[in-house]
């Protein structure tokens, strides 16, 4: 980033004020809501439904997208030149049961946990836009801000997709979002301009041969080995052809191969994932996952079926609006709130609006402070310090508030999602 993180603070100003604790009280009790009544990608109708009542009652006016769950809602007037700054949350929860048994807010259906903190985001983005919607009433919001609370996150590849080929970018010049991190004290933010998340592709390969007695491989086509080969001989085969600098992974998650012990099978099973750091790797991959798979089954003599299923490109932040983010806890924590942070091995679809207009995101701390656990994401037991709605908002109202001298240039009409991504190979 351009400025000087430790001296160069920007000018505060009397709108960053505090959030009111009427309303830091009721934002606690909507993401405790949502996080009882968990809901998957594509079937947030409950959630979607919170969401435009609150919105409604603040005098917006929000759009549910199509499929019925997700919704937009633009605040203040835009003027159709300057292009609105956007700020995005997803609102879908994960397959996973809620294990946390000392909170009375556990997930109340079976087998669905906010495991993600994606009702973080949700009540983030929700709090964000009815401040700044008090502000636009009284005439001091610089620009129209667009609220996005997008479905389907967790569903490759992603419910931004449906989102973008919705409209919800039409207007839309730059776009910020957060994501909880558990490994970042509360109070605090952690960023950086490039790649912060990775690519994530999903894999499934079958192996089909006639089958036999293991008594006689020889005589027909030892699928276990040919299975163990490709697990164990694909991935290396990638590592010699594509630069390890990219940091593409295959890895494997399931196989599957027979029922008897002295059968050996007509088929067998893999399932994995391929992970890839830059984004020119990843669209590339494909191609070099297929020859590499289908070269080590070939030498074994199984037949190869490979289903290739495009997930998301890496999350790469734009350096404009990463340094936005940066001023915007900056003039609201301090300098000295703000770390520098790496680039994971997770995906996220937020990068799929990135393909159209410039974005970025923050790593949120949850973390309690002095919390010595490590609690991750994707377990049932994940929790956040309450404390993180309140920065999470006086974030994004700052960082809409600090964008009167963003982008001025009207965005170009963006393009259908799809054509946005590498099309996967037959």
């Amino acid at each position: 980033m351009s400025r000087d993180p430790e001296t160069d603070v920007p000018g505060d100003t009397p709108l960053l004020g505090a959030l009111p604790e009427t309303l830091r009280a009721e934002l606690i009790a909507f993401r405790r809501d949502v996080h009882m009544h968990p809901e998957l990608g594509f079937q947030e109708f409950r959630t979607t439904a919170a969401i435009k009542t609150r919105l409604e009652a603040a005098g917006l006016s929000p759009r549910v997208l199509p499929g019925g769950t997700g919704l937009t809602c633009d605040i203040g007037s835009w003027d159709g030149v300057r292009p609105m700054l956007a700020i995005r949350a997803d609102i879908d929860a994960l397959p996973i049961p809620d294990t946390k048994t000392d909170v009375p807010y556990r997930s109340t259906v079976p087998d669905r946990a906010h495991a993600c903190g994606h009702d973080v985001h949700t009540t983030v983005v929700l709090g964000a836009g009815l401040v700044l919607a008090d502000l636009a009433r009284q005439g001091l919001l610089p620009g129209a801000v667009r609220l996005i609370f997008q479905p389907a996150e967790e569903v490759m590849p992603g419910g931004a997709i449906t989102a973008i080929d919705a409209g919800v970018l039409d207007g839309v010049g730059r776009i910020v979002a957060v994501h909880c991190d558990p490994r970042v004290d509360v109070g605090r933010i952690g960023l950086r301009t490039g790649p912060i998340t990775s690519a994530c592709d999903r894999l499934e390969v079958t192996l089909d041969g006639p089958g036999g007695h293991t008594a006689r491989p020889h005589l027909t086509t030892d699928m276990v080995t040919a299975a163990a080969r490709v697990a164990v001989d694909a991935p290396a085969v990638l590592s010699r052809r594509i630069d390890t600098r990219s940091g593409l992974v295959l890895t494997w998650g399931r196989i599957e191969a027979g029922h008897a012990p002295n059968v050996i099978p007509q088929r067998a099973e893999l399932g994995g994932t391929v992970r890839c750091l830059d984004l020119e790797a990843w669209r590339h991959a494909p191609d070099q996952v297929y020859a590499a798979i289908d070269e080590v089954a070939t030498l074994y003599g199984a037949k190869c079926q490979i289903e290739y299923v495009r997930g998301v490109p890496p999350v790469v932040n734009d350096a404009s609006v990463a340094q936005l983010l940066h001023d915007a806890m900056a003039a609201r924590c301090g300098v000295y709130a703000i770390e520098d942070t790496e680039q994971s091995l997770g995906g996220e679809d937020f990068s799929w609006y990135m393909e159209h207009v410039p974005g970025a995101m923050a790593r949120l701390g949850v973390r309690r402070p002095g919390d010595t656990s490590r609690l991750d994401l994707h377990r049932g037991n994940f929790d956040i310090d309450e404390e993180a709605i309140r920065v999470g908002v006086e974030l994004f109202t700052a960082a809409a508030l600090l964008d009167a001298d963003g982008a001025q240039e009207p965005p170009a009409t963006p393009r259908p999602a799809t054509e946005g991504r590498p099309a996967p190979r037959p």
